[in-house]
């Protein structure tokens, strides 16, 4: 045992020291005292993401625009002799080609338009952090699954940053209400 006042050692079953008076115990070690460290500052999910995922957003929409133009683009050159009398696809079929080619322009026309726009309203939704933009989102996220590679990674990002039941507290928290 040890005085804790004067430091002098003593027989277990002594409880006063004989020199100062203080109550002896047992000596224990000295532990050191680390700093704290600082706790981070954790950001929610929606919060960290959002501005990310409506640029990503726009940008799909202006990829859907470009590729359903250059998609237009070849199905028009292949069905209006683009490449010449000895190209493939010119026999007999008149002023305009293939019938059946040409009767799909307007459709991928009507399919690019719709897509892509929904993609923009989509970012411009997040972006202005809409009330309704969640929403939209995860709706369009899923309609975006079906587009191999860049539309699944989109939709599946989409669906990680929105669709948990604690993103929609978190969105209306930054939403823009007005």
């Amino acid at each position: 045992m040890v005085c804790q006042g004067c430091g002098a050692q003593f027989a277990d079953d002594v409880h006063f020291c004989s020199r100062c008076g203080n109550p002896v115990t047992a000596a224990q070690p000295a532990y050191r005292t680390y700093p704290q460290q600082p706790m981070p500052v954790l950001i929610p999910r929606v919060q960290q993401h959002i501005q990310a995922l409506g640029t990503l957003w726009c940008l799909f929409g202006a990829y859907r625009i470009i590729g359903g133009l250059f998609g237009m683009l070849v199905l028009r050159v292949v069905t209006m002799r683009g490449f010449g009398s000895d190209w493939p696809f010119n026999h007999y079929h008149g002023q305009f080609g293939s019938p059946w080619l040409a009767s799909f322009l307007p459709f991928i026309a009507i399919y690019t338009v719709v897509m892509a726009g929904l993609a923009l309203f989509v970012g411009y939704s997040l972006l202005t952090r809409k009330p309704w933009g969640r929403t939209t989102a995860i709706v369009v996220g899923v309609l975006a699954l079906l587009k191999p590679l860049l539309g699944t990674a989109l939709g599946i990002y989409t669906l990680w940053v929105l669709a948990p039941s604690d993103s929609a507290a978190e969105y209306e928290a930054i939403a823009d209400r007005s």
